[in-house]
């Protein structure tokens, strides 16, 4: 099967080959996956981060040999700042916190026929858990977006993943699949800044996922990345005067 990269700031990550089709996920500048089939205009992928598989547009994509797979799978360096700004061919465009900017030398990349200057700031690495926070508040205010994972639009796990991604730690996409990580904690007093908080719906399901904050805060993308109150109840939305989530556990990841 090929291998390819996302040479796009964001491409969405439809369930079936039709742009009017559900977006389950997104792939920013730089992610690498597997092309699983090609129909029509439409590749079927799998990403190499977290193989989460659905359809793009070819034309978000470029393939790579086995050895130009094998160089860009040595990562350099995630783009910081929520938003910023490189230049593709020499005219502008804008990126998202998370980018992965492959290969990248005196502020410039080239892959094959594109080439892409960056000088922005970048972290890579692993970081230690005090890093968590500072990483997520680079979101806040990030609008919600069903299946987003950037700084233009994100859902409550792709953000969870995000964050834990930039400080060099591994979580799964789907909020279900990231309950299943690290260690359940008895109560929620126990947690400390970074952990994840889980929330279930009247069936019992996992619906939403947030990184807890000091001072009974959580950070979480519900209508936008925002900041509420965090109690064993769930969470408190003081701009609506109720609880918007039922708290299930809380799971220490690191």
């Amino acid at each position: 099967m090929e291998k390819a990269i996302c040479i796009v700031s964001v491409a969405p990550i439809r369930s079936e080959t039709s742009d009017k089709s559900e977006m389950v996920s997104q792939l920013l500048l730089g992610e690498l996956f597997t092309i699983v089939e090609k129909t029509g205009n439409w590749l079927h992928i799998k990403t190499d981060y977290d193989s989460y598989e659905g359809y793009i547009d070819y034309k978000h994509a470029m393939e790579l040999t086995e050895d130009e797979y094998s160089n860009f799978k040595i990562q350099t360096a995630y783009s910081k700042q929520s938003i910023d700004f490189a230049t593709i061919q020499e005219q502008p465009f804008a990126i998202s916190i998370g980018s992965e900017l492959r290969l990248l030398e005196s502020e410039k990349m080239i892959w094959k026929s594109v080439s892409i200057s960056f000088d922005g700031e970048t972290t890579s690495g692993t970081l230690p858990k005090e890093g968590i926070s500072r990483t997520a508040f680079a979101y806040l205010n990030t609008p919600y977006l069903w299946g987003g994972k950037s700084a233009f639009g994100i859902d409550c796990s792709g953000f969870t993943q995000q964050v834990y991604k930039l400080i060099g730690v591994f979580l799964p996409r789907d909020a279900y699949q990231q309950a299943e990580y690290g260690e359940v904690l008895s109560f929620l007093e126990e947690a400390t800044q970074g952990d994840l908080a889980f929330f279930d719906n009247d069936e019992g399901k996992i619906i939403h996922v947030g990184i807890v904050l000091e001072g009974s805060k959580i950070i979480h993308a519900h209508g936008k990345v925002r900041i509420d109150y965090i109690d064993n109840t769930g969470i408190y939305n003081s701009d609506l005067g109720k609880y918007t989530h039922k708290l299930r556990f809380v799971r220490k990841i690191m």
